[in-house]
């Protein structure tokens, strides 16, 4: 069982950034893929960022493409999640989720953490 925990949540204006963190509780971590969503209120949850397996390019949605950027530290067990030019409809709860090579979908999720970005 893997544990994840998601902060750097909060209240931004429009044009700020932040920088999400999410802590992971295994030693493997660096085997998983990690990715990010986020679920704006009375919406579905979706997906905002995500790594391949291999390593290469990360993928993310339209909206985040150009002003979110994941990243990872193996050695910290910590993903990332720097948010840029964050705009109203940004905000949402974002999740981590942990993908196992095991796996064919995430497998694990965070609790979530509150972006809120005010106009």
């Amino acid at each position: 069982q893997v544990q994840l925990v998601e902060s750097g949540g909060g209240l931004v204006q429009a044009g700020g950034s932040l920088r999400l963190s999410c802590a992971a509780s295994t030693r493997t971590f660096s085997t998983y893929r990690v990715g990010w969503f986020c679920q704006a209120p009375g919406k579905e949850r979706e997906f905002v960022a995500g790594e391949s397996w291999s390593r290469g390019n990360p993928r993310y949605s339209d909206s985040a493409k150009g002003r979110f950027t994941i990243s990872r530290d193996n050695a910290k067990n910590m993903v990332y999640l720097q948010m840029t030019s964050l705009k109203p409809e940004d905000t949402a709860v974002y999740y981590c989720a942990a993908q196992p090579a095991t796996a064919t979908s995430y497998v694990y999720w965070g609790q979530g953490t509150q972006v809120t970005v005010s106009s």
